[in-house]
């Protein structure tokens, strides 16, 4: 298991399916882009943008992807938003 705690943001889009976003983890070479995973598809890129499009998620709902996760390595801390300070920690990734 990764010993670097890593946060991660949990969403649903309307047809149920969840997506967890890592805010801090860039995927791109100005910050703009987030980490994500799902189910189908693993890993990609994801706007942060994309929460005003998918839904808060209860615990429930996002419990097996959030097992899947510490099954590949992921130390995870659940958070609920994303804030400046995220955004920030992303964008010094590639600087």
């Amino acid at each position: 298991m990764d010993k670097e705690i890593t946060k991660v943001i949990f969403r649903m889009f309307g047809d149920g399916q969840v997506i967890a976003l890592f805010p801090e983890i860039a995927t791109d070479k100005v910050g703009y882009y987030c980490q994500s995973y799902m189910h189908n598809g693993q890993h990609g890129p994801a706007s942060p943008g994309l929460v005003n499009s998918t839904k808060p998620t209860k615990q429930e709902d996002y419990q097996h992807l959030f097992d899947e996760l510490k099954t590949i390595g992921y130390n995870l801390k659940v958070v609920k938003k994303f804030t400046q300070s995220m955004q920030v920690t992303r964008k010094a990734m590639y600087n």
